[in-house]
């Protein structure tokens, strides 16, 4: 027989993993007795789970949701901050992970008291893949929850942007979609004052109460989410993934080599250690840039903005070269 430790562990693991779990199952799966099994229940109740007793010929137990979080575990803020993480992670982790982190959410959500269980469930939230390279605004959780509920309920927002909101109207918007993206969270809404979808810094947004009528949500330009906020940081005004310049040129380099630094390129091998990359960029300099890191011979195939472009550079460096002035 396992020590009490983890025969409570193992107990606490299976009534988690169904609604309800017939007692002698239990004996049977634990290798323990009935008589065990209902004094391991007991102990785990007076640890603070609520665990309800179920009338049948061979009785058995059920994990119901709690009045309040059982000790040692989590306090509020910790859960709501645990719950962010396992959607993002349900929804941008593969090989497996994000599904175990979406078990994880469903568990963590038993147990929850009821007055937080709706509001974490309130707390929907898209997480757009990509990593972090800065440190996001601060931000109030009650804020994205707030945000989050809108988006749910389909009701138009009011608040303020920026740190001049106060001076000017309130903007108003029909929220879409509350997301991350390099270490920020943004709101996707469609602005009613000018007829266009904008993406807002949630951290600067303050919000104006009550929020405004419901709402029959719009399509999403590229009808996703990720698809839309992807090419917007890219520089495309109507959401669509695509960079607004894209261009093709020959490089003496391996496919190989140039695939393993081009992760938004296509590059096809042309043999005898050269390829073809087609890359896209939010402007024609930085394209090129972009081409002349890797260090060898370039043929442009085209565009002629991205001749242009390297023209331009060469002129800017070499103004660069012949004004440095070394210490």
């Amino acid at each position: 027989m396992p020590k009490t430790s983890g025969r409570l562990l193992a107990l606490l693991s299976l009534l988690q993993a169904r609604r309800d779990w017939p007692g002698t199952v239990l004996a049977e799966r634990l290798d323990i007795s009935l008589r065990t099994v209902r004094r391991d229940v007991d102990r785990l109740r007076e640890l603070g789970y609520p665990i309800a007793a179920v009338k049948g010929p061979d009785g058995g137990y059920r994990l119901s949701a709690g009045t309040e979080l059982p000790p040692l575990l989590f306090d509020d803020e910790q859960a709501v901050a645990l719950t962010l993480a396992l959607q993002i992670a349900a929804t941008t982790l593969g090989d497996g992970t994000g599904e175990a982190a979406a078990r994880a959410l469903t568990t963590i959500r038993q147990v929850m008291p009821s007055r937080l269980r709706h509001r974490v469930n309130a707390l929907q939230v898209t997480a757009v893949e990509r990593p972090v390279t800065r440190p996001g605004g601060s931000i109030d959780d009650d804020v994205l929850l707030a945000i989050s509920s809108a988006v749910q309920a389909h009701e138009t927002l009011r608040f303020g942007y920026g740190p001049e909101a106060v001076d000017k109207p309130p903007r108003r918007v029909e929220p879409h979609h509350l997301v991350t993206w390099d270490g920020r969270w943004y709101l996707v809404a469609w602005d009613l004052d000018r007829s266009a979808w904008r993406t807002f810094r949630a951290d600067r947004i303050t919000l104006r109460i009550p929020n405004g009528p419901r709402f029959t949500p719009r399509q999403l330009p590229g009808d996703d989410v990720a698809t839309f906020v992807t090419g917007r940081f890219r520089g495309a005004d109507d959401g669509v993934i695509a960079w607004p310049c894209q261009g093709t040129a020959i490089l003496d380099l391996p496919a190989a080599t140039v695939a393993l630094y081009s992760r938004d390129g296509t590059v096809e091998d042309l043999g005898s250690g050269r390829c073809r990359l087609t890359l896209g960029s939010w402007s024609w300099p930085s394209l090129a840039a972009a081409m002349a890191r890797f260090d060898t011979e370039i043929d442009v195939v085209g565009p002629t903005e991205l001749v242009d472009a390297f023209g331009h550079l060469a002129r800017r460096f070499a103004r660069t070269a012949a004004s440095a002035t070394l210490a």
